[in-house]
């Protein structure tokens, strides 16, 4: 039996997509902000690959500690 903490796949996908969605969109604003009170360069833009690399890690730390579903052997 697999016992209750075990979450299906698609589960597992939904939470890790709508946590690099939530990330993008809070590092666009911290991004944003950093521009408005320059605290960053004006090259830093929004959607860039500081945003999206930091996205794909913060989602990849959520996939890692959501309870994956193991098959029996």
């Amino acid at each position: 039996m697999l016992g209750c903490k075990a979450m299906p796949d698609f589960v597992v996908a939904l939470l890790t997509a709508t946590a690099f969605c939530l990330a993008v969109i809070a590092l666009n604003a911290l991004t944003r902000l950093a521009i408005q009170w320059h605290l960053a360069p004006h090259d830093l833009a929004e959607n860039g690959f500081v945003q999206y690399g930091g996205a794909l890690a913060l989602a990849r730390v959520a996939q890692s500690r959501i309870p994956a579903r193991r098959l029996p052997q």
